[in-house]
């Protein structure tokens, strides 16, 4: 059920929507800061303060892997096995 092409393409897709969710929180945090000095307010319940720290920290931790993947590899691994690649 979870194998078919329709259903990775739709996972897929959402992997990425939630990329361009991070990057645009990110983004969006660094410019009010250098803008007027704080940060975002917190928001009702204080939700939007808690997804701007994931999202800072969703960010950090695809730093860490992306320097981690350069160390062990000595380069950034495609997604898709390559020929000769270390996945046989």
């Amino acid at each position: 059920m979870w194998t078919s092409s329709r259903t990775l393409g739709f996972v897929g897709a959402m992997e990425g929507v939630s990329y361009l969710g991070v990057v645009g929180l990110v983004g969006f945090s660094l410019y009010t800061k250098i803008r007027t000095g704080s940060g975002l307010p917190s928001g009702p319940a204080g939700l939007l303060g808690a997804a701007e720290g994931v999202a800072f920290l969703a960010a950090l931790a695809g730093i860490v892997v992306l320097i981690a993947q350069v160390t062990n590899y000595g380069y950034i691994p495609n997604a898709v096995p390559m020929e000769g690649g270390m996945c046989k």
